[in-house]
């Protein structure tokens, strides 16, 4: 790309465009050079990728490394009460989202097994079950209601307890403290006393499982003698963390989203086949997971630029799937359209490895929703919504409802 754009100065934040679209200035970044400098507020000079085939061939290329302990992490938005670090981060042992080949491989084969499609179509029947159960107990309830913590939140979490193997009733401490872990602009103390008490918890409970192992997916880990205590806490808190936040952000942003667009949920209503469908494009077009990081291991080429060694490269996947190069009339939330291909689930060998169950969660979340809830409207006007801009998965804070009762 030859055409000359203002570097950002640091990651543009502000959802100006909307509750459901990239930032403005991402987006002017997107359509004039997809891969664009970025000056961090350290003053670290990386880079910003966010044109789809861009974003895709990098994630595919493993030289940009997930690694966190090659260099000293820059950040790339501001975060009042923490220091820019002046060191590499320590490994995070079992933490397998921050590892290259061939030691991401070793600890995610240990769970490829778990999350087959296959595997999770036999838990659909239950899934289903649960969040039927949960629907029970918000009929129940008197309008208006948050539905964030009536229904998007509890679902997920539910689930992803029983499989496994984390009691539910412990469900306000993890969800505590996975919640401050997730504040980006958390002081450093905070958010290390926040994965301190979720990483102590968990280790607490896989060494038991790895004593008395059950039916679920920490015992099989912990059957494992070759994976240590600290490495099975480091994915029990990865599992843990990735399987309930970011399905409940979409089973609470994709209703928003179905809320705001009268049309689209009419359609929907009037016609389940499209949920399949719907599900896809609600992932692509509201991109939940949205800013990642990687490290350039070698100078690389990348969209016609070159990225030097020792670059922290950031991407976001919300522009990349909003990349009208790749998704006619990509700002559009349209549950017809083919979403395939979409980045919502990452791409290589960090493709998010609970992607069917989050799928699955989202297929029986939202037509059990409609269907036992068919005026279900917001109870406060949109632009009052909370948005979780201040938090690492995007998505509202609450979502206040209202029906006939």
């Amino acid at each position: 790309m030859t055409q000359t754009v203002p570097v950002p100065q640091g990651l543009p934040m502000d959802r100006d465009a909307g509750p459901f679209s990239p930032p403005s200035r991402i987006t002017e970044l997107r359509d004039t050079r997809p891969v664009s400098p970025l000056v961090f507020p350290d003053g670290h000079e990386g880079w910003l990728v966010t044109g789809y085939e861009e974003v895709r061939q990098m994630m595919a290329d493993t030289r940009f490394s997930s690694r966190l302990d090659l260099g000293i992490v820059h950040v790339p938005y501001e975060t009042p009460g923490m220091p820019a670090p002046t060191e590499p981060s320590p490994p995070m042992p079992g933490m397998f989202i921050a590892m290259d080949p061939p030691d991401h491989g070793r600890l995610r084969k240990r769970l490829t097994g778990a999350f087959t499609v296959k595997r999770m179509k036999q838990l659909e029947e239950h899934i289903v079950e649960i969040t039927e159960r949960q629907l029970d107990e918000m009929a129940r309830l008197t309008p208006p209601i948050d539905l964030v913590k009536a229904f998007a939140l509890p679902v997920p979490s539910l689930v992803i307890c029983e499989l496994l193997g984390v009691p539910y009733e412990d469900r306000d401490g993890f969800q505590a403290h996975s919640a401050q872990f997730m504040v980006r602009d958390q002081s450093l103390e905070e958010k290390m006393g926040a994965y301190i008490g979720l990483n102590t918890y968990l280790t607490e409970l896989v060494t038991r499982k790895r004593a008395e192992p059950g039916e679920d997916i920490l015992s099989d880990l912990a059957r494992h003698d070759d994976l240590t205590v600290e490495e099975l806490a480091g994915a029990a808190f990865l599992l843990l963390l990735a399987g309930h936040e970011t399905t409940a952000n979409m089973l609470a942003l994709g209703t928003f989203a179905l809320l705001e667009h009268p049309d689209q949920l009419a359609a929907l209503r009037a016609d389940a086949e499209l949920l399949p469908g719907a599900v896809e494009e609600l992932l692509r077009y509201l991109s939940v997971a949205d800013i990642f990081l990687r490290y350039a291991t070698e100078d690389l080429e990348l969209g016609g630029e070159t990225i030097p060694q020792g670059a922290t490269v950031v991407v976001s996947l919300l522009a990349a799937n909003h990349d009208p190069r790749r998704f006619e009339d990509a700002g559009t939330l349209d549950i017809r359209r083919n979403a395939r291909g979409l980045l919502s689930f990452g791409h290589g060998v960090h493709q998010c490895l609970g992607q069917q169950l989050a799928r699955i969660e989202m297929r029986a979340g939202f037509e059990a929703l409609l269907r036992r809830f068919p005026d279900l409207a917001l109870a406060i006007p949109a632009d009052e919504v909370k948005l979780k801009t201040d938090m690492n998965i995007y998505g509202v804070h609450e979502l206040p409802v209202t029906w006939t009762a």
